[in-house]
């Protein structure tokens, strides 16, 4: 039985992932963490340092502000983490990455199985099409998310970019751009309305030809599945950072 600590239990992911986390036999949620509380079949603390339950694992569904918090308790306590928050800076993911020297970390900035077959499948095509293709990320998502473009987004290009050998870069407005198009951008827009859980779209725009690829979430649910997954899938890891394709093998 996986023991886990919840960060952000207060909140809309944090009662999704509990729910998900009752469903199971393998797993449950010892205790949550939330700086602003929140009531559950156990107990909220708003202070890490409050918690007394035993843990196995820590799975994060807050804000970014928690990082910092967050990595320094999990390695304190020797505790791997998953960490499924979105709207991490750069400077957030470079601390991820030096705590995940000291123990296992898994990382992600969308949990779904289908997320990341699309990244692989945007890769391939990235490789045939470019530069022949002109490569648009449209990514929608209801009117509470913050962070724009969203992190899955940004996760398609630069996965698409790297394996293009890191030449392209990142347009995010184009009103106050008076030029063609650079074959060598990616297009990156971002649609924030009613409940949209999360949809993601790369399209490939050649001569007289549209290649779509897209992704729809239509439950948050596939995220706590995810993260439950992931953090079982780190119980017994040696320090280091993992990922979607560490997960599925």
């Amino acid at each position: 039985m996986v023991r886990i600590l919840l960060s952000g239990a207060g909140g809309t992911m944090g009662r999704v992932v509990a729910e998900a986390a009752a469903d199971r036999e393998d797993c449950r949620i010892a205790a949550g963490f939330d700086v602003r509380g929140g009531e559950g079949a156990f107990p909220i603390y708003t202070s890490l340092d409050a918690v007394a339950e035993a843990v196995d694992v820590i799975i994060d569904f807050s804000h970014p502000a928690a990082l910092d918090a967050l990595l320094a308790y999990a390695v304190s306590h020797r505790l791997p983490l998953v960490i499924a928050t979105t709207g991490i800076s750069p400077e957030g993911i470079e601390k991820i990455q030096r705590a995940s020297g000291q123990t296992a970390i898994f990382f992600s900035a969308n949990m779904s199985l289908g997320v990341s077959l699309m990244t692989e499948l945007a890769v391939k095509a990235a490789q045939v099409l470019s530069p022949r293709f002109d490569i648009e990320i449209i990514e929608r998502h209801h009117n509470q998310k913050i962070d724009a473009p969203s992190g899955t987004a940004l996760k398609l290009a630069d996965a698409m970019n790297e394996a293009l050998g890191g030449g392209y870069h990142y347009v995010y407005d184009r009103h106050a751009v008076r030029q063609k198009r650079d074959p060598h951008e990616i297009g990156i827009h971002a649609v924030r309305g009613g409940t949209i859980v999360g949809e993601h779209e790369i399209l490939f725009a050649g001569r007289d030809e549209l290649l779509t690829i897209r992704h729809q979430a239509t439950s948050k649910e596939i995220f706590a599945t995810g993260a439950l997954a992931a953090a079982a899938f780190l119980l017994g890891r040696a320090p280091g950072l993992y990922g979607m394709r560490d997960l599925l093998g």
